[in-house]
């Protein structure tokens, strides 16, 4: 039986359903990350609300929403769940490609099947030598299709994707070992296709239920109308990067603004320091010091979050060298923020809740865990280097297509 996806009217109602959602999936949230348990039945319902298809242009049946409400989605989410709300990164990324390379026939394809709800998942990173080299395969057989063979690692929601999205070089001699200059393509691959393996096997401390885990390819038929190329991406002004980038601030802001409201909480349940002759931790003045900052760091974040979405939309408007750098510096500024805030946040948590909140059946070491584990995937010394370099001398930031 095909189930009814709810089709969002405009940024309103996607904000709205996102913070019904959110209020949602933050129950039992800590008791999933405690057992790992996959949010099968969240995932479904981040499908049927219809937010899967923000992106789709007015022309394919969507509303084109801007990438500033999209974040505020993503922020949403991960304010109640940081593992739930990276399962879709991918998808929208991976849907900007489709904006900007697939032919007519692919977007109305591709875009039909987000807006019946199905989720796209990726299969990019490997373990093994650059990050901008992919030893996974994409060649040509003599049926005129295509056969992808390899191996990915940390794909993200793949065990829960309807399409698994794999990013393969495409050498013109398949006897040459692939080197970064070797031109991709990103294949859509069905779920249950063949020669394709998803295996939950992540084990990280943090995003405990992502299903990061590892994708094997063997020979996998892949048609040529479901091939898109991913190199000439980057040919010229781009916000491919900016916008993938974009959603991720989003995730480590969300896991702030959470941190923080559960630090309230816990405040509220602390006892006062028998030396701040308070009757309630909350009137603590050292306490109130240590919330007041703390919210200004969150705070910081979350603007600079709007104001770096703000600059992506305005690139997508009119995308020129200049402001496609831009929005990247705008969304590096917002990323750096986040990631000091959510690791503040989470960290500060304990000292506003005190021993009590140090509690194994609390659970409350995930805002913390997520946020260390979430910040480790694109290390911010990087953007300072790109950020410093912008205001002293204007130097363009590098275009490139790291998730």
């Amino acid at each position: 039986m095909t189930r009814a996806v709810t089709r969002i009217l405009d940024a309103d109602h996607a904000l709205a359903a996102a913070a019904a959602l959110s209020e949602s999936f933050a129950e039992g949230a800590g008791a999933r990350d405690a057992g790992r348990e996959l949010p099968h039945e969240q995932v479904q319902a981040l499908k049927d609300a219809g937010l899967l298809a923000l992106s789709v242009p007015v022309a394919f049946g969507g509303i084109d929403a801007p990438a500033s409400v999209i974040a505020e989605v993503f922020r949403l989410l991960a304010h109640a769940d940081a593992s739930l709300a990276q399962i879709p990164h991918s998808h929208y990324t991976f849907l900007e490609a489709v904006r900007l390379q697939g032919t007519p026939a692919q977007q109305a394809f591709f875009y039909e099947k987000v807006l019946d709800g199905a989720l796209f998942a990726n299969a990019q990173s490997e373990r093994s030598g650059r990050i901008d080299v992919d030893t996974t395969v994409l060649l040509p057989s003599a049926s005129g299709d295509y056969l992808l063979s390899g191996r990915k690692f940390y794909s993200t929601g793949a065990l829960f994707a309807d399409w698994v999205i794999v990013r393969a070089s495409v050498p013109e001699d398949p006897a040459q070992a692939p080197t970064a200059s070797t031109p991709k393509a990103v294949a859509f691959v069905p779920a249950g296709a063949p020669g394709l393996t998803v295996v939950d096997d992540w084990d990280g401390m943090g995003q405990r239920t992502t299903a990061s885990g590892t994708v094997t390819l063997d020979d996998v038929v892949v048609p040529a109308a479901h091939v898109i190329p991913f190199t000439p991406i980057f040919a010229g002004p781009s916000v491919y990067g900016a916008r993938a980038q974009l959603l991720h601030t989003a995730l480590d802001v969300g896991i702030a603004t959470a941190a923080l409201a559960e630090g309230v909480r816990q405040a509220a349940k602390a006892r006062p320091h028998f030396e701040s002759e308070e009757s309630a931790a909350v009137d603590d003045p050292t306490l109130i010091q240590l919330a007041g900052n703390v919210t200004v760091t969150v705070r910081g974040a979350q603007a600079l979050l709007a104001e770096a979405g703000r600059a992506v939309d305005r690139a997508t408007a009119d995308l020129t060298a200049d402001s496609a750098a831009e929005a990247s510096i705008a969304v590096a500024v917002a990323k750096v923020a986040a990631t000091r805030a959510s690791l503040e946040a989470a960290s500060t948590l304990f000292e506003l809740g005190g021993t009590r909140s140090a509690s194994g059946a609390a659970n409350l070491s995930r805002y913390w865990r997520d946020a260390r584990t979430h910040t480790l995937h694109d290390p911010t010394r990087w953007k300072v280097q790109h950020i410093g370099r912008y205001t002293l001398s204007g130097t363009l930031p590098p275009r490139h297509g790291q998730l």
